[in-house]
């Protein structure tokens, strides 16, 4: 017969999962480690299994304990939804809404803040950049509420989609580049310039390889970051270049000394929108970001701001 789990033991256990560190884990709990420790170590009593690998440091999970782990989110998670209910009942939702987003997407994310904040003004949000992988994991374990990313074969089963907008792409380069007197520019002359571009492990980089790749280029950029805020901060004056998603210009304009043209639309683009866990009962948070997402044009947003940047070529 296991003993009684405790809610704050599993709430230990999720911050050592997150953080990785005994220390640091008690940090963010505001215990001291001693007593982290301790109550992980009841919590492996009560369940009859070892859950961390121990040695001088924090060396990882059991496979017992990443299940346990597992569980710990999906607990933690549904006891947040019974308290997010118990408000929705009393006309109001003070939780914090946790997305991840897709380093493309982030620059339109205030889009979907500005409107759920409106709607629910004693919540908070949290925006988290991650992979399209990486969304996928979190939100199965109940570690995220809802992605903002690509809605393609790569979208998790499991979950409900609501397409927000379409994926366009445009070079930002050298206003001198002669590319630039262009209507349009073909993905294998944008090749041939001194590329910044997000890393492999982002599905954005994987779609610009593809169009690459189909127009006969190899993508060999100079330069490798994973957010946009990197990339953006190596145009200014270094005579570098780089294909941006329309969103990049919502969010952050064309940086000085540059201009910007559109690719050779390769289709309708990639479709980019918000997914949740198709579950029942349905999470409250998440289906209050879906509410506040379906709610704004991001779409009509997105084109305007495009528009608005993109100079007609001389």
């Amino acid at each position: 017969m296991h003993g009684d789990v405790l809610i704050q033991q599993l709430e230990y256990l999720v911050a050592l999962a997150r953080d990785r560190h005994f220390g640091r884990a008690a940090r963010s709990c505001n215990v001291s480690q001693p007593t982290l420790s301790v109550a992980i170590r009841r919590l492996e009593s009560e369940l009859g299994v070892v859950i961390v690998r121990r040695g001088h440091r924090f060396e990882g999970f059991t496979d017992e304990g990443s299940r346990v782990v597992t569980w710990a989110h999906r607990i933690l998670a549904e006891r947040d939804e019974l308290l997010a209910d118990v408000e929705r009942m009393q006309g109001r939702l003070s939780a914090m809404a946790r997305v991840g987003a897709i380093p493309t997407s982030v620059p339109a994310s205030p889009l979907l803040t500005d409107r759920f904040l409106h709607d629910n003004p004693a919540a908070s949000m949290r925006i988290e950049a991650l992979s399209s992988r990486e969304i996928a994991v979190r939100l199965a374990e109940f570690e995220i509420d809802a992605g903002l990313t690509y809605l393609d074969s790569e979208t998790p089963p499991g979950t409900r989609r609501f397409e927000l907008y379409r994926e366009r792409f445009v070079l930002l380069a050298p206003a001198d580049e002669p590319i630039m007197a262009q209507d349009e520019v073909r993905w294998s002359e944008a090749a041939k310039l001194r590329l910044c571009a997000l890393t492999p492990a982002m599905r954005n980089r994987r779609i610009i390889d593809g169009n690459m790749a189909a127009d006969g280029a190899r993508f060999r950029p100079a330069v490798e970051a994973d957010t946009v805020g990197a990339l953006f901060a190596h145009l200014a004056g270094r005579q570098l270049a780089t294909v941006a998603s329309h969103t990049w210009l919502y969010a952050f304009g064309v940086p000085g000394g540059l201009t910007a043209r559109p690719m050779v639309r390769t289709g309708d683009g990639p479709a980019v929108g918000l997914i949740v866990l198709d579950r029942e009962p349905k999470s409250i948070v998440a289906q209050a970001l879906v509410t506040a997402a379906t709610g704004v044009d991001f779409a009509g947003v997105l084109r305007d701001a495009l528009d608005g940047w993109l100079e007609p070529a001389e």
